[in-house]
């Protein structure tokens, strides 16, 4: 019997199928088919040997008076089973043995028909657990035929699946033959096996293309917060870095944009906006507003949660941020989660947003520009000189709090006023 050993460990090899799935239906088997020779009421016990393949196959029955015989499928007579063995006396158990040739052309074939449906659905579990370990992840696949709008995409040789007209890109054109990268939305089981669901519209298509690209982001030095997407025409992404070391728009661009593109060639030529993700919302916005320059923002939350925010940009940037057609608006929504109106100067005079004199939607370029000038100008001698206790004990003196606790703006400069009258007579 080592034949079906061999048989069976070529096909665990080849079709990746459990030996000892195959071997629990040949029992299976063997016991329906014992079923329809001896009857229903039969006990039959079949075992298989999982070293050797040698199957044995026992009909239990109890050994009662020749004369109390009713059911010869469970019963054997006392004379029967003493010619056995001695031994036997009434109210044994005694096991006879039962050999394949025994069995029936029908009962064959039922065993046969069994094997093989054990066998069919062992694969097909098989193939299932190699692509449910891939959902939400990606595949490549070969262009087959087109069925209709939907493409028959070959994943290997024993798999099939289809790209449904919705889940395709407008734009994008495959002959028979062509790869494909697509991503695995879902893999369920059906009554006839299972579907394999996949889309090249998908958001988190692009992440995964990131993922395997972008060395950063797989090990987690790089981080992908939001991606807003319009499938073929652009997608925004926000990243951020959790090694201050490291750029993560930098790192994701790549010199001269050959990691960028990389992506972009498996989306055949889709536009990607990678923005740097940030804390502030306000900050945040105006980086998801990219390219265009934004004066201001303004981030208000209502009672019931919702989000929004009002912009300002340069009068002749409006048409920029809001993009063609409301795009660079409406993915700069998706990828914020903030309703966004946005305005332009003069239209934000009109509206009296006032966003000139307002501490909380200042003009972040502006105040970016003036942190690094008073940086570059900051006296180290004086902070060397700086002494702390010499600060508190300024601080505490009295004389200094008695001074000034009466001043008065407006006496303080009707006398800077006069000093300088006089300084200019004297000249």
């Amino acid at each position: 019997m080592s034949e079906i050993i061999d048989a069976l460990n070529q096909l665990e090899r080849e079709k990746n199928i459990s030996k000892e799935v195959i071997m629990d239906a040949i029992e299976k088997s063997l016991a329906s088919a014992c079923e329809r020779d001896f009857g229903k009421d039969a006990v039959i016990e079949i075992a298989m040997d999982r070293e050797t393949g040698d199957i044995t196959c026992v009909q239990k029955k109890t050994v009662v008076e020749d004369e109390d015989v009713m059911d010869p499928a469970v019963e054997i007579s006392l004379t029967q089973a003493q010619a056995m063995n001695k031994k036997n006396k009434v109210g044994d158990e005694v096991s006879i043995p039962v050999k394949s040739k025994e069995f029936g052309r029908i009962a064959a074939q039922k065993a046969r028909s069994i094997i093989v449906q054990a066998i069919k659905e062992s694969e097909r579990d098989a193939i299932f657990d190699k692509f449910v370990c891939k959902e939400k992840d990606i595949i490549t696949g070969v262009v087959q035929r087109f069925v209709g709008n939907n493409i028959s995409v070959t994943l290997d040789d024993r798999t099939d699946t289809i790209l449904s007209e919705k889940e395709q890109v407008k734009g994008e054109h495959y002959r028979v033959g062509d790869r494909i990268k697509l991503f695995v939305v879902e893999v369920k089981k059906s009554t006839k096996g299972f579907r394999i669901l996949v889309s090249r519209t998908h958001p988190e298509l692009v992440r995964r293309l990131f993922e395997k690209e972008i060395a950063e982001i797989a090990d987690g030095t790089v981080e992908i917060m939001s991606i807003a997407r319009e499938a073929g025409s652009r997608t925004k992404i926000a990243v951020r870095s959790n090694d201050p070391n490291v750029d993560p728009v930098g790192a994701c661009v790549g010199l001269a944009g050959n990691r960028v593109n990389t992506i972009v060639d498996d989306l055949k030529g889709e536009k990607i906006d990678v923005i740097n993700y940030d804390d502030d919302p306000a900050v945040y916005i105006k980086n998801a507003l990219s390219p265009s320059d934004v004066l201001w923002v303004k981030v208000e939350e209502n009672e019931k949660g919702e989000k929004s925010a009002k912009v300002v940009v340069p009068e002749d940037q409006l048409s920029l941020a809001i993009g063609k057609e409301g795009q660079n608006a409406r993915l700069a929504v998706r990828l914020t989660g903030y309703k966004i109106d946005i305005k332009s100067e003069s239209q934000a005079k009109e509206l009296g947003l006032g966003y000139y004199d307002d501490e909380e939607g200042y003009d972040e370029k502006y105040d970016d520009e003036y942190d690094e000038e008073y940086e570059d100008e900051y006296d180290d001698e004086y902070d060397e000189e700086y002494d702390d206790k010499e600060y508190e004990d300024y601080e505490d003196d009295k004389e200094y709090d008695d001074e000034y606790e009466d001043y008065d703006d407006e006496a303080y400069e009707d006398e800077y006023e006069d000093e300088a009258s006089d300084d200019q007579i004297e000249e």
